[in-house]
C-alpha cells in the first residue's frame, strides 16, 4: 500500500510538471509564431510600398512619353528624341523598382509561420513517441 502511494505521487509529480512544460511550450510556440508572422508582415509591407513607387515610377514614364509624342510632332528631331531618352530611363527604373518590390513580396511568402509549424509538428511526434514507449513499457 506505502508502495502504491508513492508511485501514485510520483505519477501525481509527473503530471504537474507535464502541464507546465506543456504551458510553456505552447507560450514558446506562440512567442516563435508572433515573431515569424511580424517579419513576415515587414517584408509584405516593404514590398507593397515598392510596387507603389514603381506604379509612380511608370505613371512619370507614360507622361513622358505623351510629352515625348507631342514634341516629336511639335519640334524638331532633338527636342523629342531627348524626350524618349528621358522616358525610357524612367520606365527602366520602374522595371527595377518592381523587380525589387517582387523580390520582398516572394520573401513573405507564404504567409503561414513555416518554422514555428515544423516545430509544432516536431513536439507533436517527440509527444506520441513518448507516449508510445510509455505504452510498451507498461
Amino acid at each position: 500500500m506505502a508502495d502504491q502511494t508513492l508511485t501514485d505521487e510520483s505519477v501525481s509529480q509527473l503530471l504537474t510538471r507535464l502541464s507546465e512544460q506543456t504551458s510553456q511550450l505552447v507560450r514558446d510556440e506562440l512567442a516563435l509564431v508572433k515573431v515569424e508572422m511580424q517579419d513576415k508582415a515587414k517584408h509584405a509591407g516593404l514590398g507593397a510600398g515598392l510596387f507603389g513607387g514603381a506604379g509612380v515610377l511608370a505613371l512619370f514614364g507614360i507622361g513622358t512619353l505623351i510629352a515625348t509624342a507631342i514634341l516629336a510632332l511639335d519640334l524638331v528631331l532633338p527636342a523629342w528624341l531627348a524626350a524618349l531618352i528621358v522616358a525610357v530611363a524612367v520606365l527602366a527604373a520602374a522595371g527595377i523598382v518592381a523587380l525589387v518590390g517582387k523580390k520582398q513580396v516572394g520573401q513573405a511568402t507564404p504567409a503561414a509561420p513555416q518554422h514555428a509549424l515544423a516545430s509544432v509538428k516536431q513536439d507533436v511526434e517527440t509527444v506520441k513517441e513518448a507516449r508510445h514507449r510509455d505504452a510498451t513499457h507498461e
